[in-house]
């Protein structure tokens, strides 16, 4: 957003006239970034801005990190305010660009995304979560999401020889490997995000919106087979049903070498190496299975899309550094540089020499959002779904508690 000339020079009235700018001089434009900490590393982010330099020799990059605790109300911020110092290109999280959206905040980059940035093969957990209402605001970056993290020497021990490719074979795996001492699998009762992907791949939502009004589901046919899928799957271990997979940290579970599977990113792997060495060789990774054998089931994608704030005086530069930092050539070296999921389904490739990312995007083709509204951030602040979870895990009927938690969303979506 700032502006600066090169040094402009007054030279001798009896060569030139006045005060002008030297030859080859030329007016710049900065445009401020801002990422995430640990978004990307700094050699790329080093590599990234030298090369978008060289070739837009008119604008300079100036890229500042931030931190994910308290971006929320630092980004309003500098959507209301605007100003020389300002963000001109900002990394958010693909569940936040509804709230940015809402109030007029972001640039509309509809006609971008449509003209140059082949959107028909994003990722649709990264794509639909960026829009708001029919626009595009958020242009997807990067996606995370879970797969199935498992020991190959467990499955060998029982005579497993391949993943599961659907979800009738892998409870009956797992409850092959739920012997001997051994968790078939780890999975803790209010996990609600796993939950999320066996609802949609059952065709329920955990909320739905009509004549723009949002309401709870998780009381619909295809919700609670969902969760039976679940109450199937987490009862084939120890899982507390009490409690999500944060607590305990489920990598040091796993670590520990009872357990044969969790579901988890993949990016988990380093803190169950970290506490237990021995599992190097040991670790394997395939996608969530679905219904079918062909194609994973759905899952929670996470990740970041890319927002330009409408106060920007920076309007173009900041299209070009989106552009690129999106496109094909700067979004694959990010995935194989960070272990990402490229934005776009045609980038898969890229990461296949990389075993959990690319079983994490296998099942990012199927991958989902929470839904599309500023206010779903309420639902998670106090979270029925977790309730819910531990109620039927624990013998409660349902329906029953199901329709509960429904209305409670619908209550806390109606928020304003």
């Amino acid at each position: 957003m700032k502006r600066r000339l090169l040094a402009l020079v007054c030279v001798s009235a009896s060569l030139l006239s006045g005060c002008g700018l030297m030859p080859g001089d030329a007016e710049r434009s900065t445009v401020t970034v801002w990422l995430m900490r640990h978004s990307a590393s700094q050699e790329y982010l080093d590599r990234f801005t030298e090369e978008f330099e060289r070739e837009h020799p008119d604008l300079d990059l100036d890229i500042r990190i931030q931190e994910w605790t308290g971006i929320g109300e630092k980004v309003q911020k500098a959507l209301e305010t605007g100003g020389e110092d300002g963000p001109d290109v900002i990394e958010v999280g693909n569940t936040q660009v509804a709230a940015y959206a809402e109030g007029d905040g972001l640039l509309d980059l509809t006609l971008e995304s449509m003209r140059d940035w082949d959107r028909e093969d994003w990722l649709p957990g990264l794509a639909e979560p960026g829009q708001w209402g029919s626009q595009q605001y958020g242009i997807p970056w990067y996606a995370a999401n879970r797969v199935v993290i498992y020991r190959k020497d467990l499955f060998r021990q029982a005579g497993i020889t391949a993943p599961p490719k659907t979800r009738d074979e892998w409870l009956t795996l797992t409850e092959e490997l739920d012997t001997g001492g051994n968790q078939g699998i780890y999975l803790a009762g209010q996990d609600w995000y796993t939950l999320a992907g066996f609802i949609w791949e059952e065709g329920g939502d955990l909320a739905k919106e009509r004549d723009g009004v949002w309401r709870g589901a998780l009381d619909s046919p295809e919700a609670l087979r969902g969760m039976e899928f679940y109450r199937r799957l987490q009862a084939l271990g120890d899982g507390p049903v009490d409690a999500d997979e944060e607590h305990p940290p489920q990598a040091g579970v796993f670590a520990e070498g009872k357990v044969a599977q969790i579901v988890a990113v993949p990016g988990l792997a380093s803190a169950i190496l970290k506490q237990n060495p021995e599992l190097e060789d040991e670790l394997g990774y395939f996608p969530v299975p679905g219904k079918d054998a062909d194609k994973p089931g759905a899952v929670f994608t996470g990740g970041s899309d890319l927002v330009i704030p409408a106060k920007t005086d920076s309007r173009e530069g900041a299209i070009e550094v989106v552009a690129a930092l999106t496109g094909a050539k700067w979004n694959t070296d990010l995935a194989r540089t960070m272990n990402y999921v490229p934005n776009k389904a045609g980038l898969a490739e890229s990461v296949k020499g990389e075993e959990g990312v690319a079983a994490m995007a296998a099942g990012a083709a199927q991958g989902r959002a929470t839904p599309i509204t500023p206010q779903w951030s309420a639902v998670e602040a106090d979270n029925p779904i977790k309730e819910y979870m531990t109620k039927v895990l624990t013998g409660s009927d349902p329906v029953t508690e199901a329709e509960r938690a429904a209305r409670r969303i619908t209550e806390a979506l109606a928020f304003d």
